[in-house]
């Protein structure tokens, strides 16, 4: 009786904490990327300009027209690639379920074949295939997750992943022009501010992931500064030749 007591708290807490982020809802990877990329490119095509002794004005425009530019074409190329993707995804589920309109008894067959090449024993294996098999909708999204590695019901959105990374390569790129549109008139706060994003993206990152946020954190200012100090040297180098 005591083992049982004891197990059963045991079995709660881990019935409590046994829970898993969302990895699959499209949202993650462009905002990350987005920012990400807004804060390193608008940066770096800034300190490039910036090389080449340009004035305020022309520092700000064209930061802004990074910002709008990169804004557009990531959102522009995320929705088209998640687009496609459920599109391809889309056309697999429709085989699928053709093919168990079609052939019923053989893909409760490969079904069961799939268990017991997974341990199960093959009688057991079958009855499971049959049992499951029952439902058209239940099966084809059973024949999708082991065949396919996907979710029907879970599928990516075009548009999450549009707004996503619009908003956030927006925010980042927003960073290196904030202090010139605020009347700054030198490189350095850009470029300090810019650099805190990178390291405070990246420590907002490891949130979500296994990384502790000092080394995410610190990936991202050392990625980014290298990409600034490397179009600054060219700018300089542009413009003393030009």
């Amino acid at each position: 009786m005591s083992i049982i007591e004891t197990a059963a708290p045991l079995h709660e807490a881990h019935r409590d904490n046994h829970t898993h982020r969302d990895v699959n809802g499209g949202w993650l990877r462009p905002a990350v990327f987005g920012a990400m990329d807004g804060l390193v490119s608008n940066l770096a095509l800034m300190t490039g300009v910036a090389g080449g002794a340009a004035s305020q004005q022309t520092m700000v425009i064209t930061g802004l027209a990074g910002l709008a530019a990169g804004a557009f074409s990531m959102a522009a190329g995320e929705y088209t690639s998640v687009a496609s993707q459920r599109e391809l995804i889309q056309a697999e589920l429709e085989v699928e379920r053709r093919e168990l309109r079609k052939h019923p008894v053989d893909e409760m067959e490969e079904l069961a074949a799939l268990y017991a090449a997974r341990g199960v024993e093959p009688a057991l294996a079958r009855e499971v295939a049959m049992q499951l098999s029952r439902d058209p909708d239940q099966a084809l999204e059973i024949h999708a997750r082991e065949e396919l590695g996907i979710d029907p019901d879970d599928l990516p959105s075009p548009t999450v992943a549009a707004v996503s990374s619009f908003a956030s390569f927006a925010a980042g790129a927003l960073l290196p022009v904030l202090p010139y549109l605020l009347g700054a008139t030198t490189l350095w706060p850009a470029v300090l501010l810019a650099l805190a994003g990178l390291f405070g993206c990246g420590a907002l990152v490891a949130r979500v992931t296994a990384r502790g946020w000092w080394y995410s954190g610190a990936r991202q200012l050392l990625l980014g500064g290298a990409a600034a100090a490397v179009t600054y040297g060219l700018g300089m180098a542009f413009g003393a030749a030009l």
